[in-house]
């Protein structure tokens, strides 16, 4: 059986052939990985050697060079579970995973040379036209083998894996419609419901007869893993299934209670040898954060100190401009919803920290001229560089809001509050895409308040650092000013 894009159950014969393949796409990845990288690198230093002494070497540092690299390479995507299909089904987040497997690949190759003391043996130039050209080479590979990969998924020549379903009819297909388990590129290849009790017959057998009955079927089907689709308050009748296909070569997994398809991660874990399922984690773990923490205090650090001659020009400037402070600060929720006290280029003729605060609109008569200047290019946020120095703030994160707007917005947008589970930002995920300005509507709140959530939930420093390049870098980021 297979289920249709609405969720229909159809009848089809799963073409064994055309799905055993996808055994071999792991091992082929690896491989194309392994002849990118070695031809970069094998080519780069036969071209050095050409270039620099006239001579063209086929063997000595070419081949070791391609050989430790291409190595390395195969060992962080191994480690990272890079060559498993469902890896595959999406180009989406190819090129960045790729980015940032390379990277981690020639950290560890520097630190090889540094630490076998050979870093003289192999040219500089070399090991630079490689690690640059294989930036595209190894996203566009990438990208390729995802775009194979999806286009054989929908047209069911390629899947996951093949799996078997068991439950009553009303729970089997309330796990399809809501699991779609063919978006993994997974594939039913049966279905077998748990027939109501007659009244006349004794439930153990009945149950037992329709257990039979279903392990016959799959065992002819022969598929990858069994889903048992069943309440699982129903203790009895899980233990039953388990034991009827506990006797197979295939997976057994207990479908998933409606409350997990809140949480994107649920995690089975054993914590103190205690286990149970992990619904939701903190959103960094102490090592993220004690980096985190770091790079902050460096970069931030740094700009202050770089850009010390613009903000005394533009503090120079708000005092001829307008009467007033030249620094703004009003209260804001950070972290667990701690109070602190931004900092911001006074940009207005008002400074309101009350209990009601009407934001800055369009053509806002509030609005210094020397403040459209600098609401324009975000250079009112620069002081929020003491924030961060200070431990209140972090380079990136969700956008704090005055305390009176956090009121507003948190009884109307569900888990709006949750948002403070990270430490506020200077820019975010929100802004470079352009969702900065005002939130007139309680739509446009709802959209900044979703992407903040997408970053709490998919962190990483590389992220970061993306948001930080696309704030200096991205018309996005600039747009919506008021």
């Amino acid at each position: 059986m297979s289920v249709d894009h609405l969720g229909r159950v159809a009848l089809v014969r799963p073409r064994r052939k055309a799905g055993n393949w996808r055994h071999w796409l792991g091992p082929a990845t690896a491989l194309c990985d392994v002849a990118v990288i070695a031809g970069l690198a094998y080519a780069a230093t036969v071209a050095n050697d050409l270039v620099h002494y006239g001579v063209l070497r086929w063997d000595g540092p070419a081949r070791e060079l391609a050989g430790m690299l291409a190595a390395l390479f195969l060992f962080v995507n191994l480690m990272r579970g890079r060559y498993r299909v469902d890896r595959y089904l999406s180009p989406r987040g190819q090129m960045m995973a790729s980015f940032s497997a390379w990277n981690i690949t020639l950290m560890a190759f520097m630190v090889l040379l540094f630490l076998a003391k050979i870093a003289d043996h192999y040219s500089r130039a070399a090991i630079l036209a490689t690690y640059l050209a294989g930036i595209p080479a190894v996203a566009l590979c990438r990208s390729a083998i995802a775009a194979v990969v999806a286009s054989g998924n929908r047209s069911g020549r390629l899947t996951t894996e093949r799996i078997f379903l068991i439950g009553r009819e009303k729970d089997v297909m309330s796990f399809v419609s809501h699991a779609k388990p063919w978006n993994a590129g997974n594939a039913i290849v049966d279905i077998a419901f748990l027939q109501p009790t007659p009244p006349n017959r004794d439930p153990r057998a009945a149950l037992a007869a329709d257990l039979a009955a279903a392990a016959a079927s799959c065992r002819a089907k022969r598929p990858d893993a069994v889903f048992i689709a069943v309440p699982w308050s129903e203790h009895e009748t899980i233990e039953a299934c388990v034991d009827a296909f506990m006797t197979m070569p295939v997976a057994i997994h207990l479908a998933p209670e409606r409350i997990m398809s809140r949480f994107e991660r649920p995690h089975v874990v054993s914590a103190g040898g205690l286990p149970s399922l992990r619904l939701t984690r903190a959103p960094l773990s102490p090592l993220e954060i004690a980096c985190k923490r770091g790079f902050d205090i460096l970069v931030a650090s740094l700009a202050f100190v770089m850009l010390s001659p613009l903000l005394l020009l533009i503090a120079l400037a708000i005092r001829l401009d307008s009467p007033g402070p030249v620094l703004f600060r009003q209260r804001r929720h950070g972290f667990n919803q701690e109070t602190f006290r931004i900092f911001k280029f006074r940009s207005m003729t008002t400074t309101d920290d009350g209990a009601v605060i009407m934001q800055a609109r369009r053509n806002d008569p509030r609005i210094t001229a020397v403040g459209r200047v600098l609401r324009r290019y975000n250079l009112d946020e620069l002081p929020q560089l003491l924030n961060v120095l200070a431990g209140d703030m972090s380079l990136v994160g969700p956008r704090p809001h005055a305390l009176a707007h956090d009121r507003e917005f948190q009884r109307k947008i569900a888990l709006y509050a949750r948002r403070h589970n990270v430490k506020p930002g200077i820019t975010g995920w929100a802004q470079v895409n352009g969702l900065r300005g005002e939130t007139d509507t309680d739509e446009k709140m709802a959209d900044r308040v979703a992407h903040d959530l997408w970053y709490i939930d998919h962190w990483s420093f590389s992220l970061d650092l993306l948001i930080l390049f696309r704030t200096l870098f991205s018309a996005k980021a600039f747009r919506n000013a008021v």
